[in-house]
């Protein structure tokens, strides 16, 4: 497993699996839904990028997001949703 801090070391991660895999940003981005532009800005490290479309990305590369250090989420938890106040 790959620990990311920064947006950077997930573009380079991100760059190193796509390369891995054989896939050219184009192909990559098409099957991502995704353009190509966002191919490029998030394997540069741009700090901005929208978190649906990266993870739509990391998907596309047969990945996953796993958080590791934080508290575990319980049952009740992930049943209520958010904690945004009423």
């Amino acid at each position: 497993m790959t620990s990311i801090r920064s947006p950077q070391q997930l573009g380079d991660a991100l760059r190193a699996a796509r390369k891995q895999l054989g896939l050219t940003q184009p192909q990559l981005a098409l099957a991502a839904g995704v353009g190509v532009r966002f191919i490029v800005d998030l394997e540069a490290g741009k700090p901005t990028l929208r978190l649906e479309n990266v993870l739509r990305v990391i998907d596309a590369l047969g990945g996953e997001i796993q958080l590791s250090g934080l508290p575990s989420a319980t049952a009740e938890d992930q049943h209520q949703g958010s904690d945004h106040g009423a």
